[in-house]
């Protein structure tokens, strides 16, 4: 099997549709909070299709954006051109040569947790530099901004995966992946740090959490869509994975109604290069 960052690149067109973005708000609180304005240089990690590459090159910015995956790295171009000064480059963060360049702004949208962090920690710090309009005692440095989706309930509303648990256990019993999303106020009280990912030590400071309550609509077909693009489902054989999903997708049709929400709290993790 391949592994779950080659998975992604199996199916760029299904991510680049099915999967959440990211709100303006996110972007405007980005923004603000890293003093970043039209011409400020940003550096990209895990751009997959180039859904938040997007917005950022709306704002003007000049981009470098790196993606390890072939093909999700040709559709992030397509997606792109035109949208300014963006470039695409097919690498992982790890192995890709900075060379003499320096960012005002690191951002990773969905993607920091593949990187290794025995490297991206200090490689992140170490590509950071000042802006140029930061004040000579300015402290030195750039900001690390990690943004991600959690998916969540809400204690009235019916949730796709608890009413397909069932359907779950039977074509893959005993998986360590299957649980019920939390609850959307219990994520929203974890402002637990840099969050899943690894502790940067001494390479950053504590980093600036904001959350932003998103929410997908889906009919049977588009829900089995979505959780094709992921990599839970993705990492399965396809014996497995397929007649899995076509059952999620006649449950959602035949008991609810064929229309289901998937909510998520995306979060914005930013953090400044320490001194």
């Amino acid at each position: 099997m391949p592994s779950l960052g080659r998975l992604f690149t199996e199916v760029p067109e299904l991510y680049d549709r099915v999967r959440p973005g990211y709100p303006d708000e996110l972007f405007d609180d980005l923004a603000r909070i890293a003093g970043l304005r039209a011409g400020s240089s940003v550096l990209e990690v895990g751009c997959g299709t180039g859904q938040a590459t997007r917005s950022l090159a709306g704002r003007g910015y000049a981009i470098t954006a790196l993606e390890p995956g072939a093909e999700m790295a040709a559709l992030a171009r397509r997606r792109l051109a035109g949208l300014g000064d963006v470039t695409v480059e097919t690498a992982t963060f790890e192995q890709w040569d900075a060379g003499d360049a320096r960012f005002e702004t690191v951002v990773a949208a969905s993607s920091w947790h593949w990187v290794d962090p025995a490297i991206g920690w200090a490689k992140a710090r170490a590509v950071l530099g000042p802006g140029p309009d930061d004040a000579p005692d300015a402290p030195a440095g750039g900001w690390l901004a990690v943004l991600g989706h959690v998916v969540v309930r809400r204690p009235d509303e019916t949730e796709a995966y608890a009413e397909t648990a069932d359907l779950c256990e039977r074509f893959s019993p005993g998986n360590p992946d299957w649980g019920h999303p939390p609850l959307e106020d219990e994520v929203r009280a974890t402002d637990d740090a840099w969050g899943q990912v690894s502790d940067p030590g001494s390479h950053f400071g504590p980093p600036v959490v904001r959350w932003y309550p998103t929410v997908q609509w889906f009919d049977g077909a588009g829900f089995a869509e979505l959780l094709n693009s992921t990599s839970m489902y993705l990492k399965m054989p396809a014996d497995v994975r397929e007649p899995l999903l076509d059952a999620v997708a006649e449950r959602i049709r035949t008991r609810l109604g064929d229309r289901v929400p998937r909510r998520y709290l995306t979060v914005l993790r930013i953090g400044r290069r320490a001194t």
